[in-house]
């Protein structure tokens, strides 16, 4: 017994232990609120220990009750999305011919590996998550499935989220998030019960007890109705901080109609610990709707308390910033409210996608992601970007001057939403990162894309993760739009030398369904092109892969003086190829690649330090 005490002990001073940062002081005079009603504190006992066994990989043969969640949107929404999608059937010009892209330097982002994720199981939106670790163990989650890789992708487990937790009275789960916290090297779980009921809401939490998501995890579950006051819970988000998780969501009344924020505040050493789970919630919060708490955006944490993010769902000039002031236990812990002055904001239409008359689903302009670093909130959601069509809205809230900066990206055509954020530096002072979202359009079916902005505001030009291969209709009734979204997966690999993320998110399939797709993101720092002045150079590599030499061919259409550089799949150069004039017309390169190791890389052309074309390479063994 004393042995198993000390070893406990140390294991929680080990994760307690881990890198931990001060949050900024705020020194605005702005007026600031004290808000919201905080509750007794709480104790949960533990529901159980999982040991993950998994499916039959080579079967993977899995059974859930599917339920697929009808949302009730909000009628000041509805009326706004019904008035733009008129217009946006009316107009015959509604086609720009590029992204809203820089001049100046920016990272390019490379899609590295990358494969099939979660299968779908009949669920609609997927609900994407996904986490990795600083060990380079993945886990994504899709609505109702739960699955861990390595990052070739084999897959280690697979399972329903209900075979997973394992827990008889649960009879619906949906809406999943997975996170890494990097401060204490463990993964926390959580699902919620979704059968839309007051009489049956629960979030079902879990807690890894090492960093490998394949051994033990640490189970409990919480009622979703605290109050007793009827409700149900929905629309989650997480985040942690030093000593805490927390975790918002909306609850709502048996007859769908929005009543509340609720913001859960646990202590996360006692989940670690398997032991009794201390918590606590706040309700009553005015302003808020879904409350987005943020994590620490690199290695490590911060705290005490928490950073949360508002947005208007039918859209505002203001976001509010809330500040959870310190750790439940502490006697002076208050939740303030500030509203800080934006760019004013409004949702867009439904989406087109091509193929069918059904639309997809857009959404409002709540909060979706976002992370705290060097005293900077950077959050995304979506929003109105041009003629009503849908773009992603990148912000960055300065706490100590409470001032916000944000920046819209988009196409005119096209719909980029459920933007995901992270950091995308190995230094907390540069504000670069990369956005995962999909697209929709009437020329293409859903597809997924990633996107970079560097820390002085530029914007790369997008690129294609994983193609769609057909619309999505399965689940929506006549006449109604599909749910799309409801989120996209991103994680950061905090550890490695080079800046890398993974994203997770769903594209159209071939079925006229959902399947998710994993890819990791590396990026060169490159300069931008508007792609309507991109010279089209049709490069291609042959043969590919190869074991001796390659050969690029490609067309420009006018003298130009060009780089060619090898870069490998973490987006370090490797070697520069050529730098001097290629005429108009064909051009073919050739180069032997017996100093290059087997493995992946990328062959990039540049002219004046613009991106021609990124070609992927493969060298065979």
């Amino acid at each position: 017994m004393k042995k198993t005490f000390l070893v406990s002990l140390i294991l929680l001073l080990s994760i307690m232990s881990q890198a931990q940062n001060a949050k900024t002081p705020i020194t605005s005079s702005s007026q600031k609120e004290r808000v919201g009603i905080k509750s007794e504190e709480f104790s949960a006992p533990l529901s159980g220990i999982i040991e993950p066994k998994s499916v039959d990989l080579a079967w993977m043969p899995i059974l859930d009750h599917v339920a697929v969640k009808h949302k009730k949107e909000n009628n000041v929404v509805e009326e706004i999305k019904n008035q733009k999608l008129l217009i946006k059937l009316l107009d015959n010009s509604r086609y720009s011919p590029t992204e809203d892209v820089s001049l100046n330097t920016a990272i390019m982002p490379i899609v590295s590996r990358n494969f099939r994720g979660n299968r779908n199981n009949g669920s609609s939106p997927l609900d994407n998550s996904i986490a990795i670790s600083n060990g380079g163990k993945i886990i994504s989650v899709a609505n109702t499935t739960i699955e861990f890789y390595q990052p070739n992708g084999t897959r280690t487990y697979t399972n329903s989220i209900e075979g997973f937790f394992n827990d008889p009275g649960i009879i619906d789960v949906c809406d999943p998030v997975v996170h890494y916290d990097s401060g204490s090297d463990r993964f926390i779980f959580f699902a919620q019960e979704c059968s839309g009921s007051s009489g049956n809401t629960y979030l079902l939490i879990c807690f890894s007890q090492t960093n490998d998501p394949n051994g033990s995890w640490w189970r409990y579950k919480l009622d979703g109705d605290p109050a007793d006051l009827n409700t149900w819970f929905d629309y989650p988000k997480i985040a942690v901080s030093n000593n805490e998780l927390y975790i918002t969501g909306n609850s709502f009344t048996n007859s769908g109609d929005f009543h509340d924020v609720l913001l859960y505040q646990i202590d996360k050493q006692d989940g670690y610990a398997g032991s009794n789970l201390s918590w606590q919630y706040w309700n009553n919060i005015p302003d808020a709707f879904t409350l987005l708490p943020v994590s620490y955006g690199q290695q490590g944490n911060y705290g005490p308390g928490v950073y949360l993010v508002s947005t208007e769902s039918a859209g505002s000039s203001t976001i509010g910033l809330y500040d959870l002031t310190n750790d439940m236990s502490a006697a002076d812990e208050t939740l303030l409210y500030y509203p800080v002055s934006t760019d004013a904001y409004e949702p867009a239409a439904n989406g087109f996608q091509f193929g069918t008359d059904t639309g997809l689903d857009n959404g409002d302009c709540r909060s979706l992601s976002g992370f705290y670093l060097d005293g900077v909130i950077h959050f995304v959601f979506h929003s109105d970007y041009a003629d009503t069509y849908n773009g992603i809205n990148y912000n960055r809230l300065d706490v100590s001057g409470l001032s916000n900066e944000s920046s819209r990206f988009g196409k005119t055509g096209y719909e980029y939403s459920y933007p995901s954020v992270a950091s995308f530096s190995n230094s907390e002072n540069d504000h670069s990162v990369m956005i995962g979202f999909g697209r929709t359009g009437e020329d293409i079916y859903p597809e997924i894309r990633v996107v970079a902005c560097d820390h002085d505001w530029n914007w790369s030009s997008s690129v294609l993760v994983k193609e769609g291969a057909g619309f999505s209709d399965y689940t929506a009734s006549a006449g109604e739009a599909e749910r799309w979204g409801d989120y996209t997966g991103i994680t950061r690999k905090h550890n490695d030398n080079a800046s890398t993320v993974w994203i997770s998110g769903s594209y159209g399939t071939s079925s006229n369904d959902w399947e998710t797709w994993i890819g990791e993101i590396t990026g060169i720092t490159v300069s931008a092109v508007d792609e309507t002045n991109m010279i089209d150079s049709h490069l291609k590599v042959y043969p590919n892969p190869a074991s001796a030499s390659f050969t690029t061919s490609f067309n420009i259409d006018r003298d130009d003086d060009i780089g060619i550089d090898i870069y490998d799949q973490m987006g370090v150069h490797i070697k520069n190829l050529y730098a001097g004039i290629a005429h108009a017309g064909t051009n073919n390169f050739t180069f032997d690649s017996d100093p290059l190791t087997a493995g992946t890389y990328f062959i990039s052309i540049t002219s004046n330090h613009q991106i021609l074309k990124n070609e992927k390479i493969i060298i065979a063994d």
